[in-house]
């Protein structure tokens, strides 16, 4: 077999098991051919057409693909992403980092120099005067979880079960790359058949050490506001019964990250909402007043943490339960290296008569209607002439059934999304916040739609990610992948604008203005893009919408067709979400000749008092 042949032979014998149920790992290939891969990997796959090929238009967005799948997977299932040598293997550098940095498994084969050097400098080969042992697919190596360089045909026997290994870890899952050089991938070898027979990885559910769960027990049975923080790892985990049934015998409020909302459906009684910067009011207000915080599956990001501000309790200590040793001895806590479901259940049947005072079950009651009743004032605003974006995510939310996708990534739609989103069954809510990545929407939800062709799509994304990435749509088209697509128009990036303001600059360089003669600047005219008809020129379906009742009728509109779907519509600017005791360390400059400028760096060097280290380890009791 050559060595492309060998890689994809072994590839798609690779299974995984959770559970008592296994699952074929690698559902398929994306990518692009180029003269770095279309002789080695390419001829391969014709050979090998029981593990499908996808086309796609970028490369980046093939590994945002990827990552949608495997995160709308929980983890148990991913897909391969190839290229050619050069600018094909670079594009992949971002998407590298975001499945990283979200601990999503993609492997990556991106094509690479020739092995043997005697024909150098080849097309699009980097060269340094001082090694000849480098090139671009370097870069992949402070984004990958696991990196290797294949120079010899025999070499791939040892490094694929570590591929598989890295990829199906719990804790040190991310990206993996494995860089083939072109001529390499061509090159023939007598493996032995053991390599290529079923192999099943075991994704295991560690249940941690006892010490360290005896004090996480004790920390809980003393504590009198105790706050859970739910993040990723309680979806990843498939722990979310796990989670309800340990909060309604305690009485524990949890209060959820991006990556962890819908660990619990929102009308859940204990179910308190989004924390941190883009948190809500009843979240944040009990975090303020947490004696303990049980982090369960949370890196604890300056989001999360509101720049670690969110937890004021002088006495507060925390509790971490997480597969990754790294995140689980964060801010000084117990730290229980578990799994989120096994973790939860044993300290349900060791706490069978804790529960949080009449008090504080009353005050998560107060703060959880107030709330609700806030969610559906700012889904009705009635903003004229044009809706808030709180009005487009209310009629969004309405048209959803309760098995539906909302998925988005970056710009001002994740804070409000956060806040407002009312979440109804696991994983009905796709946030790629881990790298806020510009571009990742539609690619992250073709792959969120392959993941569970029954569960409808919706897309929330703003002008700005589509300007920067509208292509896949007809990867989308290619493959009949139905996703419904909401395009805000508000003429530029609404959330860094905002963001420009708040730090006294005005918003500059956010919004899609003419240059002015009279300036220079880009100030002057608002420019006009007819984004219906771009989507158009791609082949999709597209509506413009001119208010919320019109959105409303595309909504059904778009439920009942059988395509990719894009609704255009414009939102009133200025009309935001509010912040409820939150705040994000974004530096403002000392000096500045503007005064917005020098008052917002009096309020930044207050705001900054209340950032704490959490250094203090929990007592033991």
């Amino acid at each position: 077999m050559t060595v492309a042949q060998a890689i994809i032979t072994f590839l798609k014998n690779q299974y995984v098991e959770r559970d008592g149920q296994q699952h074929r790992f690698f559902s398929g290939v994306l990518g692009i051919f180029g003269h770095g891969n279309v002789a080695g990997i390419g001829q391969a796959l014709i050979e090998n057409p029981d593990l499908p090929y996808t086309l796609v238009r970028n490369e980046q967005a093939a590994v945002h693909m990827a990552a949608g799948y495997a995160k709308a997977n929980n983890r148990l299932k991913t897909f391969i992403c190839t290229s050619s040598i050069g600018p094909g293997a670079t594009n992949m550098i971002t998407g590298a980092a975001l499945a990283t940095i979200n601990r999503l498994p993609v492997l990556l084969l991106p094509g690479d120099i020739f092995a043997r050097r005697n024909v150098a400098p080849v097309l699009q080969q980097l060269e340094s005067p001082s090694t000849q042992d480098i090139g671009v697919n370097d870069c992949f190596k402070p984004v990958s979880r696991y990196w290797d360089r294949i120079y010899r045909p025999d070499q791939i026997i040892t490094a694929l079960p570590e591929v598989m290994r890295v990829l199906t870890s719990p804790s040190d899952c991310g990206a993996v790359t494995l860089a083939l050089p072109q001529d390499v991938q061509t090159e023939a070898y007598d493996y032995p058949a053991e390599l290529f027979q079923k192999r099943v990885w075991l994704i295991r559910r560690p249940a941690g050490d006892s010490v360290s769960l005896s004090r996480a027990i004790k920390a809980i049975a003393g504590s009198r506001k105790p706050l859970i923080v739910a993040g990723g790892g309680v979806l990843f985990s498939v722990a979310s019964d796990a989670l309800a049934a340990f909060v309604s015998q305690t009485g524990i409020p949890v209060a959820e990250t991006q990556a962890g909302k819908g660990s619990l459906p929102y009308d859940h009684p204990q179910c308190v909402g989004a924390i941190g910067a883009t948190g809500n009011l009843a979240a944040n207000r009990l975090a303020r007043e947490a004696d303990l915080v049980i982090g369960i599956g949370t890196r604890y990001s300056d989001f999360t943490s509101a720049s670690m501000t969110a937890f004021q309790n002088p006495e507060v200590r925390f509790v971490n339960i997480n597969t990754a040793e790294f995140d689980a001895y964060k801010v000084s806590a117990i730290p229980v290296v578990a799994d989120a479901r096994v973790a939860l259940e044993a300290l349900t049947a060791a706490l069978p008569s804790y529960k949080v005072s009449s008090d504080h079950a009353a005050q998560i009651s107060q703060l959880k209607q107030a709330w609700e009743a806030e969610v559906d004032r700012l889904f009705h605003l009635n903003t004229q002439p044009k809706p808030a974006q709180s009005e487009v995510i209310g009629a969004m939310w309405e048209a959803s059934g309760p098995r539906d996708v909302l998925l988005s990534a970056a710009g001002s739609h994740p804070g409000d999304l956060h806040k407002l989103w009312r979440t109804r069954t696991p994983n009905g809510y796709h946030l790629e916040y881990g790298y806020s990545c510009m571009g990742y929407e539609i690619p992250g939800a073709m792959g969120a739609k392959l993941a569970d062709p029954s569960r409808e799509v919706y897309v929330f994304l703003g002008d700005g990610t589509y300007l920067m990435s509208p292509s896949e749509i007809v990867t989308a088209l290619q493959e009949h992948i139905k996703l419904i697509v909401v395009l805000v128009d508000n003429k530029g990036f609404a959330s860094i604008g905002g963001l420009s303001r708040s730090l006294g600059m005005g918003g500059f360089g956010t919004s899609y203005r003419e240059r002015s003669g009279a300036s220079g600047q880009l100030d002057g005219e608002l420019m006009k893009v007819d984004y219906a008809a771009s989507v158009r020129s791609l082949g999709a379906h597209a509506i413009t919408a001119g208010s919320i009742q019109e959105l409303k009728a595309a909504l059904e509109e778009a439920k009942k067709s059988d395509r990719l779907t894009v609704i255009v519509i414009e939102t009133q600017p200025g009309v935001g979400v509010p912040g409820y005791d939150s705040w994000w360390d974004v530096a403002v400059a000392e000096v500045s000749q503007i005064e917005d400028v020098r008052k917002a760096r009096a309020h930044y060097v207050e705001a900054r008092k209340l950032e704490r280290h959490h250094l203090a380890t929990p007592k033991e009791t």
